[in-house]
């Protein structure tokens, strides 16, 4: 409830709870999340608008090897039952397979130590083709000088081969202390190598995007998103009558 509260206070509008799944410690089953309403019963309103803030429930895998994919390959009932599917991959197969063929929303990139493997140019492509996402924590960064050198320096290998495109920076934060605001997130994003406008996308329309992306993963069919186009000065002054033109310029 604090850190949804900080959430809201900074200008956040929607939320990822996230239900972290780790193979390697132990079997672990996929259970179904849950509800937003049963945790919050009354949701803080977003500033500057009339609308709740929105909760959204995360499944992440932390997959080490490939038979951990099976999970995603099936159709689970439990996983569609999830707004957004990520995978962390250990090794450079696991990368490959998690850009090319895995139904998923994000590709965790690894901040917190060295890299084992180097990020090759046709799965990123392919990624990026089919709508996938990559992920960036900052959480780390904050917390250890280490860390931080990790997690730039993987952050810029990777802008090297994606150029900034699809790029989602989390904070993956357990304490209200280790959120920052939208725009000290973007400002962070210099940092990792983007400029100024993906590092803003990176932080609002990149996450409305795998939102969206993970809605069409449920649907099997897709989803329509509008928005409404601001109308232009000159199209109100042709939309005013002749008429009346004439008596306000006289």
């Amino acid at each position: 409830q604090n850190v949804l509260t900080v959430c809201f206070s900074v200008g956040y509008s929607a939320v990822a709870l996230n239900h972290v799944i780790d193979f390697k410690e132990k079997k672990q089953e996929i259970v179904k999340p849950v509800s937003p309403s049963e945790l919050f019963p009354s949701l803080p309103i977003v500033q500057g608008t009339s609308k709740r803030i929105k909760v959204l429930t995360r499944l992440t895998l932390v997959v080490s090897d490939p038979s951990h994919c099976n999970l995603l390959r099936s159709t689970s009932a439990n996983i569609r039952l999830y707004d957004i599917i990520a995978v962390f991959p250990k090794t450079e197969k696991l990368f490959h397979i998690a850009c090319t063929t895995l139904d998923v929303d994000l590709v965790c990139i690894n901040v917190t130590e060295k890299l084992p493997f180097y990020f090759r140019r046709p799965p990123v492509n392919m990624a990026i083709d089919r709508g996938i996402y990559f992920e960036l924590l900052y959480t780390p960064a904050i917390k250890d000088s280490t860390m931080r050198r990790y997690t730039i320096s993987n952050a810029i290998s990777l802008m090297q081969i994606c150029k900034g495109k699809n790029i989602v920076i989390s904070s993956a934060a357990e304490r209200p202390l280790e959120l920052r605001g939208p725009y000290d997130v973007a400002n962070l994003g210099l940092l990792f190598g983007l400029s100024e406008s993906e590092a803003k996308a990176a932080v609002s329309t990149n996450c409305r995007a795998t939102m969206l992306h993970g809605e069409t993963r449920k649907s099997a069919c897709g989803v329509v998103y509008t928005v409404k186009k601001p109308r232009k000065v000159e199209e109100e002054e042709t939309a005013v009558p002749a008429c009346k033109k004439a008596k306000t310029q006289a």
